[in-house]
């Protein structure tokens, strides 16, 4: 079965942060990811790392001012050095955490911004970002997100956009950011994608739909998605990515039933 990882920013919430390491590990997971780390000092982040042998599977370049409705600043061409020094942060963190993958939020296109410049902007960025990742061995993922419930606005909503914009930047370390909720929102036939972007898919994220909870609680075929990875010859990791129904260990019968 797949290699599974936990979002710690979604996952065992009922549990302040630094604790939900301890978590995971016990109930079984092997990587973990969060949206940010930039919070903790990263000699924090490092020990629960290796007190509870897990891997830092991703995270996120910073998305600039996230309380004032910023969710990524890649597309904004006034916001290119704020990008770039994001870019020199998660760097150090991700040296210090031994990640390598880092992902990048293309952002909410602002009203009256031509599209022309938020996508010109976009494939600069993107392409001096890869470029700094490259001696480090990281890749960079861009993720598609929906803008129908979650991120109205946001710049890159679907996978035919976002590979397009890795296209153009054209780089050999970036690679497409596959979220199954934000996917099946968007587009659906989950299964069909899975197998025709595959070459171009650097990690996958999940949760069910509706409602962003854990496989069982929607419509996706979560066991037919997973044996699609195996047969697919998919190897990177898997990282659940949804708000748990109830506490996050009851959640997790899908695990069990995988492993």
């Amino acid at each position: 079965m797949p290699r599974f990882a936990a979002n710690l920013t979604l996952l065992y919430t009922e549990l302040p942060f630094l604790d939900r390491f301890e978590a995971a590990a016990s109930d079984g997971f092997r990587g973990v990811e969060y949206l940010f780390p930039y919070e903790w000092p990263v000699h924090e982040l490092q020990a629960r790392l290796k007190d509870h042998r897990l891997t830092q599977v991703l995270f996120n370049l910073p998305p600039g001012d996230w309380a004032a409705g910023e969710r990524g600043i890649a597309c904004l061409p006034d916001r290119v050095d704020a990008f770039r020094e994001g870019v020199a942060r998660a760097l150090d963190y991700a040296g210090a955490l031994e990640c390598t993958r880092l992902n990048c939020l293309a952002g909410i296109k602002p009203v009256g911004l031509d599209d022309g410049v938020a996508r010109d902007t976009l494939v600069a960025n993107l392409r001096w970002a890869a470029q700094q990742l490259a001696p480090a061995g990281i890749t960079l993922t861009v993720e598609a997100i929906n803008s129908r419930v979650d991120m109205p606005g946001f710049f890159l909503d679907t996978a035919e956009k976002t590979l397009a914009m890795i296209e153009a930047a054209d780089e050999p370390n970036i690679a497409l950011q596959y979220d199954l909720y934000h996917m099946q929102i968007m587009s659906g036939d989950l299964i069909r994608s899975l197998e025709r972007y595959l070459p171009d898919i650097g990690h996958i994220q999940f949760a069910d739909n509706p409602g962003r909870h854990e496989p069982g609680t929607g419509e996706i075929n979560f066991d037919r998605i997973f044996s699609t990875l195996d047969e697919i010859g998919y190897s990177g990791w898997v990282s659940a990515e949804y708000h748990p129904s109830g506490a996050t260990s009851a959640s997790l019968s899908w695990l069990g039933a995988s492993s």
